[in-house]
């Protein structure tokens, strides 16, 4: 089956479909065997050898001259390669197809239905709009998680029985556990700390994570630290007040955008990472600590259990008392507790790769083109 791959977010994101895309074109580079794969982007990519391009300049400075290109003039040149599938990893496609092109959407999580108060009103309103006529002409849609497939299942009842599930592949994270403290030397951290990782946003849940930081701290009579590391995203104003007013704020650092090798140092030395999020798609900070044999303290939604598996110490996102209880079960293990968690964690991790993830992948796409194949004698 020839597929092509909408790829465009590789050039025009930077968040974590621009990840998922771009772990998918080389995954697929590398281990993709069983079909034949077109890559549509906005621009070439010379290192990418392995797999024939079609680029297609996007025009930004005109809404229409972008919507022409999406509704026409990419559905034309797919019609002129005779695909035989289309993967939209944005989810927001593909129009104008021949009923002959199978669709293939990838759904990362349904926050702009769920939470539309995280998501400007644009973005929602794109979403309720476009979605379930996305969702309805779609032949196979993909999931990153069992939770995302339960959500469409609830709010899009028409996706049941082409919904395929695979847990996305970690290993581009490249993280393993260092001795090296440069980056710690750089911000001055010293002393015992915990460690969060993200966006500095409402759906990180951080302000109940300084509520449980304030319990933490009369608990416990050692000077732990909490690190936050991301930067400042919208409506974080909330947080920042919070901030300001809490009785260990001197002990409280954001650092900001940490670099690659600051944020593998802060897993490394952190006696945890705390993930109180109140929903993820999927939780990459979660394997990326495991990766690094640092324990997490996670809330116990959405996929982050899927994720985290029997090794994170779970908590009620919407109670800052249990997530301050869960910091102190973890807090008050035995340090050979801790210790062996370090070698059980990064085998935990090594499990998610993107060479496994193609390997399901491909199954899928070989049993839609056998059911098409089917359709077709009949």
């Amino acid at each position: 089956m020839k597929v092509a791959i909408i790829a465009d977010p590789i050039d025009n994101q930077k968040g974590g479909i621009h990840v998922y895309t771009r772990e998918l074109v080389r995954a697929l580079a590398a281990h993709g065997r069983e079909h034949e794969y077109l890559i549509v982007r906005e621009r070439h990519d010379p290192e990418l050898r392995a797999m024939e391009q079609l680029p297609i300049p996007n025009f930004r400075f005109g809404l229409g001259l972008s919507a022409l290109r999406l509704f026409f003039y990419v559905p034309w040149v797919l019609r002129k390669h005779q695909v035989d599938a289309v993967l939209e990893p944005a989810h927001f496609g593909p129009f104008n197809l021949p009923a002959r092109i199978r669709r293939i959407t990838m759904m990362h999580d349904l926050t702009p239905i769920l939470f539309p108060q995280y998501h400007n009103w644009h973005s929602q309103q794109l979403q309720r709009w476009f979605l379930p006529g996305i969702l309805k002409r779609a032949a196979l849609v993909l999931s990153n998680s069992q939770n995302t497939e339960r959500d469409l299942h609830q709010h899009y009842p028409q996706t049941r029985g082409k919904v395929k599930t695979i847990l996305l592949g970690a290993d581009h994270l490249q993280r393993q556990r260092t001795e090296s403290r440069a980056y710690l030397d750089e911000i001055g951290l010293a002393q015992p700390y915990l460690l969060s990782v993200g966006t500095i946003e409402p759906r990180k849940n951080l302000v109940r994570l300084l509520e449980a930081y304030t319990s933490f701290r009369q608990a416990v009579p050692q000077a732990v630290r909490l690190v936050i590391a991301g930067q400042r995203g919208w409506k974080s104003e909330a947080f920042f007040e919070a901030l300001q007013r809490h009785p260990y704020q001197k002990d409280i650092l954001l650092p900001g955008f940490v670099p690659d090798a600051g944020l593998t140092e802060l897993y490394s030395h952190a006696l945890g990472m705390v993930y109180p999020s109140e929903y993820e798609g999927f939780g990459f900070p979660v394997l990326e600590a495991y990766s690094c044999g640092c324990p997490v303290v996670c809330a116990d939604n959405s996929s982050l259990p899927e994720v985290g598996g029997k090794w994170a110490f779970y908590h009620d996102a919407h109670d800052s008392s249990s997530l301050a209880q869960a910091l102190l079960r973890f807090y008050q293990s035995p340090a050979s507790k801790r210790l062996e968690l370090q070698h059980a964690l990064s085998a935990w991790a090594s499990r998610f790769t993107w060479a496994g993830y193609v390997k399901e992948l491909e199954q899928a796409l070989t049993e839609l083109s056998a059911g098409r194949d089917e359709c077709l004698k009949t």
